[in-house]
């Protein structure tokens, strides 16, 4: 009897390390979890052990293969990961040279500020926006403030890349530093229309070129790693975001991909060139069906999940989801809400607005600032959603996934914000499938059949004179709080 055939997915976000192993139908046959979470030693600042993050995916890697029948045939691996995360480590003893940056980390906001580039010049290389939750700001940190990295680049032995390449340089031995297109252009450092390293980039931040990993396609054989005593091909990397397009089936034909996870991110794919909207991102990704470089306009959202973490870990508000949607469900009349966390991503990049309550009535309690909290991540998403219709992306369904995407509550907001209905996926973690499809795809195994159908959707109830009423007013609402937030730092008014 032939074996066993199974893809091997890692999959490491911002809040756990993830293996699983799928079989040639899509099913998960075997999976395992490490929770991560990173430490905020400082204000602005959240980084993670980098040591503790690989020991906690190779741990769940191992479980994975332990859980696998000794007949099973290893096909490949992938890895999905998160986007702007990285590491630095001494190419002679493997040992990181410090803490690994977060993408939520700030820490280089001022260095930023300092770096001689506009934003219409880096977004037209990059797609991005010089914010400090890029790579790049960091890393010119951590070469300027901690002598164990600045040593280690001076000697030729500093190496520095996204938490994937990290991972695959352990995992083989040293003989795999790489990684895919869409993590290299989260450094903020990579022309996404050449797909190289941009040198005027490397040259304003003081990267050194040859500490940067080899940028491939997502889909592509970057080497090989040692698995259960065989060789076995890593067939695919890709960032954590366009691994979910891929597994929601949201690669283009009016389909968006919205992603509700420590961030939330909204996608939507533009072809095989970018599409230029203002204060929209294009990224970069990967089509496995045409087996080519593609790219998306993508919102970001810097506080979704963590926007719900805070009312339980500060406040004590909630305990999980199921409690979040019974408050949504005995809400009367909601709180006005903007959730800044880590400040405004699309579309206004705005890092200096505080968190944000408005509309406080003597009726208003728990229950109105748990939905007002809800809603205003919704409000936040339909605001980009409108302003890439806008500028011409054809968009007339929205697929969601993560673990806020079962809040009913949250999805019912945003069909009717949107005016368009959403679709929640059965596979809450699409990230997974979505590498294993790009690993499939770039071996050439003909896996996985169609895409499940929707396990919920939630069309707009919302009349289209009202939708305007409530974004016009959440506009005004951004507007006076970035004023508000402007004039309290000015006079220094929270700092008694």
């Amino acid at each position: 009897m032939k074996p066993a055939s199974c893809l091997i997915v890692l999959d490491q976000g911002s809040s756990g390390s993830r293996a699983e192993a799928f079989g040639a139908d899509g099913t998960i046959v075997a999976r395992a979890h490490r929770k991560l979470e990173p430490s905020y030693p400082a204000a602005g600042r959240a980084e993670y052990d980098a040591q503790q993050l690989y020991a906690g995916q190779a741990a769940a890697l191992r479980e994975v293969l332990d859980a696998l029948p000794g007949s099973a045939e290893i096909r490949g691996l992938a890895v999905a990961c998160q986007r702007s995360t990285f590491v630095m480590w001494d190419s002679s003893t493997g040992e990181p040279l410090c803490p690994a940056p977060s993408w939520q980390d700030g820490r280089a906001a001022d260095l930023l500020g300092r770096v001689r580039l506009l934003n219409p010049a880096v977004h037209s290389v990059t797609g991005l926006y010089k914010t400090p939750y890029y790579s790049a700001s960091k890393m010119a940190w951590c070469l300027q403030h901690l002598p164990a990295v600045s040593r280690a680049a001076a000697a030729g032995r500093l190496m520095t890349g996204p938490v994937a390449s990290y991972i695959l340089w352990r995992l083989s031995g040293g003989k795999i530093f790489a990684c895919d297109y869409s993590l290299a252009q989260r450094t903020l450092l990579f022309n996404i229309s050449k797909l190289r390293w941009e040198p005027k980039l490397l040259s304003a931040f003081k990267v050194p070129p040859r500490a940067l990993p080899a940028a491939l396609p997502s889909g592509a054989v970057y080497g090989e790693v040692e698995l259960r005593g065989r060789r076995v091909p890593v067939a695919a990397v890709i960032g954590d975001q366009q691994a979910a397009l891929t597994g929601l089936g949201a690669c283009g034909d009016g389909v968006a991909g919205l992603n509700y996870g420590t961030g939330a991110f909204l996608m939507a794919a533009t072809g095989p060139r970018p599409l230029r909207v203002k204060g929209m991102l294009n990224s970069i990704g990967w089509d496995p069906g045409q087996a080519a470089t593609v790219y998306f306009l993508e919102a970001t959202m810097n506080s979704c999940g963590t926007a719900l973490e805070w009312l339980k870990q500060r406040f004590g508000l909630i305990g999980g989801i199921e409690e979040a949607a019974a408050a949504c469900a005995a809400s009367g009349r909601p709180a006005m809400v903007l959730p800044a966390i880590g400040g405004i991503g699309a579309p206004y990049w705005d890092y200096s607005t505080y968190t944000t309550v408005s509309g406080l009535t003597p009726q208003t309690g728990k229950a109105e600032l748990i939905k007002g909290f809800v809603d205003g991540i919704a409000f936040m998403l339909a605001d980009s959603f409108h302003h890439m219709r806008a500028g011409g992306v054809k968009i007339n369904s929205l697929r969601a996934s993560g673990g806020l995407s079962n809040l009913d509550a949250l999805l019912a907001a945003q069909a009717d914000l949107c005016g368009v209905e959403v679709m929640r996926m059965p596979d809450s973690e699409a990230s997974a499938r979505g590498a294993a499809l790009t690993a499939a795809s770039a071996l050439g195994l003909r896996w996985f059949g169609a895409l499940p159908a929707p396990s919920a959707v939630f069309r707009p109830r919302m009349d289209e004179k009202r939708r305007k009423e409530l974004l016009s007013a959440w506009r005004a609402f951004v507007r006076d709080a970035a004023r508000m937030s402007k004039s309290l730092r000015k006079f220094r008014a929270l700092e008694r």
